[in-house]
């Protein structure tokens, strides 16, 4: 008997052993390949809302050329946030400037269109704004440049972006993008722009929007990991968290543009349709031209069926209806974010998106 239980031991203990000899390797190789949990983007903002810096833990395709460590960025930046930027240069020190005017555009302050000219807004939340992307790459900058070059002197465009808009609080922007006087109003919509009455915006506490990593957006005193802290169980719990929130985060979305937000979802036609009817009153004209979400675009993407139920509504509403899910479908997803931890569309998918509207543009402004 002692025998049998010596031997169960030992195996038990052999077992233990070879447990914790995989773990260990494990945990290494997590370290050697440079693993670390991923911290969310942090963000400064001056008083007035005249400059932003959206702030990055790493620079993962050199795109980012301000580096909050150096002397030149402090020195250029330390007024914007003088409380936090030693701490968020130290741990999120690569970052993308935004200027706003008095609108909170990303743009020059409205002014009357010139001569001959046709002016074009591009409407809508962080995505038209370029949350992450240098100016000069916004979808609004590049259309600009796509137009002059088809037209010497006949368009301009102006990025009439408000990051962190859902209607209701997105229409006060459309009336605001209105003092442009614009020809053509583009109103680049993100599926989660829809009226959220408060039981429903409520679900959101518990899903990944698919845009912004919402579990991991750090509170101010936290601290990055340290060295002790064991990258297998970082490792291991967010790919548990992703798979958790994924079908919630789905539901979420469906639900929003249907039966499952059906307030939200009647006023939020009231909406497209008031502002059809303000543009039209202009002899100007809408287009509503969806994002995709930047997830499962190589195959299988999972919100089809909410840009036909978009489709649908343009359609018999009468307000023309450009989707942009086509352009990027086939690309890898996360070639097309601004950073692994902001699925927000990079300078790439801007370019994409505006190589897409040209043409749709010119043909609604001068009927060719």
């Amino acid at each position: 008997m002692r025998v049998r239980f010596g031997a169960l031991a030992a195996n038990v203990a052999l077992a233990v052993a070879s447990t914790l000899a995989v773990l260990v390797v494990l945990e290494v190789a997590l370290r050697l390949s440079g693993f670390a949990p991923d911290l969310a983007t942090r963000r400064m903002v001056d008083a007035l809302w005249t400059r932003l810096l959206d702030c990055y833990p790493t620079n993962p395709r050199g795109y980012f050329d301000i580096d909050l460590r150096e002397p030149e960025s402090r020195e250029l930046y330390y007024a914007v946030a003088p409380r936090r930027f030693d701490e968020i240069a130290r741990d999120h020190p690569w970052a993308v400037e935004s200027r706003y005017n008095e609108l909170r555009f990303r743009e020059v302050p409205p002014a009357p269109v010139g001569p001959s000219k046709l002016r074009i807004v591009i409407f809508g939340d962080s995505f038209a704004e370029g949350q992450g992307v240098k100016e000069r790459d916004t979808v609004a900058r590049v259309l600009e440049r796509l137009l002059e070059e088809q037209s010497p002197g006949r368009y301009e465009v102006r990025n009439c972006g408000r990051r962190g808009l859902d209607f209701p609080a997105l229409f006060e922007g459309f009336e605001a993008s209105l003092r442009y006087e614009p020809a053509l109003v583009v109103y680049a919509l993100v599926l989660n722009d829809a009226v959220q009455p408060p039981e429903f915006h409520a679900r959101q506490s518990y899903v990944d929007d698919w845009i912004l990593d919402r579990e991991r957006l750090p509170e101010e005193e936290d601290a990055p990991p340290g060295f002790l802290q064991p990258r297998l169980l970082d490792f291991v719990s967010q790919r548990i968290g992703a798979w958790r929130v994924g079908r919630a985060t789905t539901r979420w979305y469906f639900d929003m543009w249907g039966e499952g937000n059906p307030e939200g979802w009647t006023r939020t036609q009231e909406y497209f349709r008031e502002m059809d009817r303000q543009i039209n009153r202009r002899a100007a004209r809408l287009l509503v031209a969806p994002w995709p979400l930047f997830v499962g675009l190589e195959s299988g993407y999972p919100f089809r069926e909410v840009h036909e139920t978009l489709r649908r509504f343009c359609l018999g509403s009468g307000i023309p209806y450009h989707d942009l899910l086509p352009v990027f479908e086939g690309h890898r997803s996360a070639d097309l974010w601004v950073h692994p931890v902001d699925r927000h569309p990079n300078e790439i998918a801007h370019r994409l998106a505006a190589e897409s509207l040209a043409p749709v543009v010119r043909r609604l402004l001068e009927g060719s």
